[in-house]
């Protein structure tokens, strides 16, 4: 087992922040709120999906984050989009993006020391990218 509950909802934040999962991704390095939040969305896909993104980059603008991940389709889902379903791999997203809320949320609140008011994620494609989105209750005191 490598410290994740069976359960991927139950898993901890930690989970998400702690390890650098961009070591092979286009990412801001180091120890920036940026660079940790990009580091967390891209362990998500990672992690759970089983394929991250191939560049990402967050943005902190007064209580709002935005983490733009680049590529990271799974061959099913661009074997459905090849025959025009791209509907159903949007709906599948984001219904994953709704399971996986809390280990997400709590990861952003971690990193930023704000609470999460309210979330969004987008997968848009030709070319594929997929946009998280968080609402602060306030500015991270050392955005950056």
């Amino acid at each position: 087992m490598d410290g994740f509950p069976e359960h991927p909802t139950q898993a901890p934040s930690e989970a998400l922040t702690e390890p650098d999962w961009t070591t092979d991704v286009d990412a801001e390095q180091g120890s920036s709120m940026t660079a940790q939040v990009a580091n967390a969305m891209v362990g998500l896909k990672k992690k759970f999906y089983g394929r991250g993104p191939e560049a990402a980059k967050a943005f902190i603008n007064d209580n709002y984050v935005f983490c733009v991940l680049d590529g990271g389709l799974t061959q099913n889902e661009k074997t459905l989009l090849d025959a025009g379903e791209h509907r159903l791999v949007r709906k599948f997203r984001l219904r994953f993006q709704e399971v996986m809320k809390d280990p997400t949320t709590e990861a952003v609140e971690r990193i930023t020391g704000r609470k999460v008011l309210t979330y969004h994620s987008q997968i848009l494609f030709e070319p594929t990218v997929a946009i998280e989105i968080f609402v602060l209750d306030g500015e991270p005191s050392s955005a950056s």
